[in-house]
């Protein structure tokens, strides 16, 4: 699972300002004429040591001239990581996964041009201040709502859901015959596993009628106390008052959220995209199925997020050749094929295809996506989004919180839409 990490924290809460402390890259020759930048990854059981040394090597052969230092962030938060070593004059050359935000406004990540974005399929997503800092090359659909066809079997269910009224009679009927309805999570340091309903319904209900509702918040211009965003909280609320997420769920972590749905804990499983690579490797995954969550009217309206991809140091003493690395690395077929097979990666470069060989619950998963791009449905997705359309630093992490505590009962949405517009005003 490469869950993206966002971390928005601005580089100005910890001490740095824009030029403090700011190495200018690697100075070093390697011999044979080469160039060392450094490029700062991370490791998962998905993407491992391997698959980051190949994918490396594959990139430098693209480019004359380059030799590459790895760096690994020793946790989840590279983002973290990517701080500290700004802070100790240590800035890569090059990094993956790394929010730009904070780096970007204190000029420390480059910008890319129009001319570089141009093989990508979303070239201006995630902006910050208009610019592109990150490559936009893999999407990532958050939620889809993965499902147990054995289990709507059981309950007379013989269609998925196409309207938001269908989806709760759905529900009613899993739970009528005993079946948890939706499977869910949030337990230890994944908070975020409680969120993804949410996620869904502020995507229908809000951002497919306005685009752009979060930068307008950030003009003042509309609130989350809002009759269109309190709705799309409501439906929340509603969907965990009738019963139909296990509150005792809340206290899995991931992994074990994950481990449950595909043990049959629960018929349906509001998660994104990454997860079609632990369903394809399970017994059961031709008996997976995966929808979009539904809007009133039927209409498409699908959150997903596309960045992901690399950033590069500003004051770089060898700008030019990280950049063309970024590139070579971020557009190598073998390299991009390498992380569909091992993370279930949707790849939004232009004129790409995915290996044949992939298995059921990707290639449907892809036939979703590819159809809410064609009827024009893909939103943006709540509690995901960077750049502008980001919320305000510390935000995130406070929504994780009342999306756990909306499922265990302890607040309503008045209360949380409220609490939401206090927070934003503290952190202004």
């Amino acid at each position: 699972m490469n869950r993206i990490v966002r971390t928005t924290l601005p580089l100005l809460a910890l001490g740095l300002t824009a030029g403090a402390c700011s190495p200018a890259g690697t100075d070093a020759g390697v011999g044979g004429g080469k160039t060392e930048i450094t490029f700062l990854t991370f490791e998962t059981p998905n993407l491992d040591a391997e698959y980051w040394d190949d994918a490396i090597t594959r990139a430098e052969r693209k480019v004359p001239g380059v030799k590459v230092k790895k760096l690994v962030a020793p946790s989840v938060d590279r983002t973290g990581y990517a701080k500290q070593l700004l802070a100790s004059g240590q800035f890569p050359d090059v990094m993956i996964a790394v929010s730009p935000a904070g780096f970007a406004e204190a000029g420390e990540m480059a910008a890319w041009t129009d001319k570089e974005l141009e093989p990508f399929t979303f070239p201006h997503s995630n902006t910050i201040g208009g610019k592109v800092y990150q490559l936009p090359y893999n999407t990532q659909p958050t939620p889809l709502v993965y499902y147990s066809k054995s289990l709507f079997k059981k309950a007379g269910i013989t269609e998925t859901p196409k309207t938001y009224k269908e989806l709760v009679d759905v529900s009613a009927k899993l739970k009528a015959k005993g079946i948890n309805p939706f499977v869910v999570g949030g337990g230890g340091k994944d908070t975020f596993a409680a969120s993804y309903l949410w996620t869904a319904l502020v995507g229908t209900d809000v951002y497919k009628t306005t685009p752009d509702w979060m930068r307008q918040r950030h003009a003042e211009k509309v609130k989350f106390s809002d009759p269109d965003f309190k709705g799309a909280t409501q439906k929340f609320v509603d969907i965990a008052k009738k019963g139909y997420i296990d509150k005792a769920a809340l206290s899995r972590d991931y992994a074990s959220t994950e481990k449950a749905f595909l043990a049959g804990k629960g018929a349906m499983y509001p998660m994104g995209s990454w997860f079609v690579t632990a369903a394809d490797k399970s017994e059961n995954k031709d008996a997976i199925g995966v929808f979009a969550f539904p809007t009133d009217d039927g209409s498409p309206a699908l959150p997903s997020y596309t960045g992901g991809g690399m950033s590069v140091n500003a004051r770089s003493k060898h700008l030019d050749l990280a950049k063309k690395f970024a590139l070579a690395f971020q557009q190598d077929k073998q390299n991009l094929d390498a992380v569909v097979k091992g993370d279930g990666a949707i790849i939004a470069i232009k004129g790409y295809t995915p290996p044949a060989e992939m298995g059921p619950v990707y290639q449907e998963t892809v036939k979703v996506y590819d159809q809410a791009v064609k009827d024009k449905g893909i939103v943006n997705a709540f509690l995901v989004e960077t750049g502008d359309n980001s919320l305000l630093p510390g935000l995130v992490d406070k929504s994780f919180a009342f999306a756990q505590d909306i499922i265990a009962g302890r607040k309503n949405a008045d209360q949380v839409t409220k609490g939401l517009d206090a927070d934003w005003e503290k952190g202004k």
